[in-house]
C-alpha cells in the first residue's frame, strides 16, 4: 500500500459517507493517528494513519484541487 503524503488542511474523500451525508474530510493533526473534521457538520475523529490510507477514495490540497496519487507518477 503506497503511503499518503498528507499535510495539514489537506481534504480526503473517504469511501463511505459520515452519518450527515459528507464524503469529505479535511486534516486537522498528523501522526501516527491522523486527526479530521467533517466538512459537512465539522465533526472531529482520530483515526489510525493505516485506517486512513485504506478508507482514502480521493485526495485534494486545501484549496480543493486533486492531488496525484504516489503510483500515478511516470519515471521517464
Amino acid at each position: 500500500m503506497a503511503r499518503l503524503d498528507l499535510v495539514l488542511d489537506d481534504i480526503v474523500q473517504l469511501r463511505k459517507p459520515h452519518p450527515c451525508g459528507g464524503y469529505r474530510w479535511r486534516v486537522t493533526r498528523l501522526g501516527a493517528d491522523i486527526g479530521l473534521r467533517c466538512m459537512t457538520c465539522e465533526h472531529k475523529v482520530m483515526l489510525p494513519r493505516a485506517t486512513v490510507e485504506q478508507r482514502t477514495k480521493a485526495h485534494f490540497d486545501p484549496e480543493g484541487q486533486p492531488k496525484p496519487s504516489p503510483n500515478s507518477e511516470n519515471a521517464s
